[in-house]
């Protein structure tokens, strides 16, 4: 594939994108709506995905005890003390968010977009939570407001998601992905490495499969061990092994090398909260992280789609 730079990155960043799409700065403000997951609430199991935290992935998101017009403006205010100019994607990022009854989550998609500078909405859920109903909706909402759902794929491998109490199987999420984008809707995934049990080319297998689906963009996360997280059990039987930096720095070129060079990429690693977090330790510095990926990329000339025909 021919090599292409996105200003000076070696991959298609979300900024970048949204800068694209929008010709100004965007921000994305973190949003929690109050919902429950099937994963927890036991319609699937009560014990949730094992590496997820007790604030459903949303350990940086508003406060649901607040609407979702204080938790925006409550948060705006404060990135504006930092930035001063752009506007603002509504992400619905706690738990599970098209798992509620309709009207509720018509009422709470449309509290967010109703705020002052909202330009896109993105919206995380699980692909078993996908009615025709919910999708309707969502098509209605992608009509108003450019939207994507955001889909935790983790891994392809049937053993591994079973280990991790995913809850659903493979093609639950290829169904899910299929009529997400019959209507026309951005699809984003993501994925986990250092996994248990899995192996550095199993991971990249699920790397090579979002590469070749209709996907839109991708996040890439680390695995985070967090206090009090069902995870912890397995990581004192010895059955995970925390990646070092330089492995992950390593999955992460691959993996960008693989991806095609429309596919957005809108993380590199992920966040874990100081005081919750177990290790691995390397990954609360994310800025030498994402430095040594740049550095990575270049010092080898890698770059997003490298390796595809």
């Amino acid at each position: 594939m021919e090599k292409v730079l996105w200003d000076n990155k070696r991959y298609l960043s979300l900024n970048y994108f949204l800068r694209e799409k929008f010709g100004e700065k965007i921000f994305k403000i973190s949003l929690d709506a109050g919902f429950s997951c099937p994963n927890r609430d036991g319609k699937i199991s009560s014990g949730g995905c094992l590496f997820c935290s007790e604030r459903g992935s949303g350990d940086y998101a508003g406060d649901r005890n607040f609407s979702i017009s204080k938790q925006f403006i409550d948060i705006k205010d404060m990135m504006a003390k930092k930035w001063k100019n752009g506007k603002y994607i509504a992400y619905f990022q706690a738990y599970t968010n098209t798992y509620a009854p309709i009207e509720v989550l018509k009422n709470k998609y449309q509290e967010a977009l109703e705020q002052e500078d909202v330009v896109a909405l993105a919206i995380a859920t699980r692909p078993d939570c996908l009615s025709d109903e919910v999708l309707d909706l969502l098509e209605e909402m992608n009509s108003k407001v450019y939207t994507w759902i955001e889909l935790g794929l983790q891994t392809v491998h049937e053993k591994t998601a079973k280990l991790i109490n995913r809850g659903y199987t493979l093609d639950v999420f290829e169904e899910a992905l299929k009529k997400l984008r019959e209507r026309g809707i951005d699809v984003v995934v993501h994925t986990i490495f250092g996994l248990p049990e899995e192996s550095k080319e199993e991971v990249l297998e699920t790397i090579r499969y979002i590469s070749n689906k209709d996907i839109q963009g991708v996040k890439f996360h680390l695995l985070h061990l967090m206090k009090d997280t069902p995870m912890v059990k397995l990581y004192e039987q010895g059955r995970l092994k925390f990646l070092t930096q330089e492995e992950y720095v390593e999955l992460i070129c691959e993996s960008i090398n693989i991806i095609p060079q429309n596919m957005v990429v809108h993380r590199l690693t992920g966040d874990a909260p100081r005081s919750l977090l177990i290790g691995p330790m390397w990954s609360l510095k994310k800025w030498e992280v994402l430095n040594a990926i740049d550095k990575a990329m270049e010092d080898n000339d890698y770059y997003q789609g490298k390796y595809r025909e």
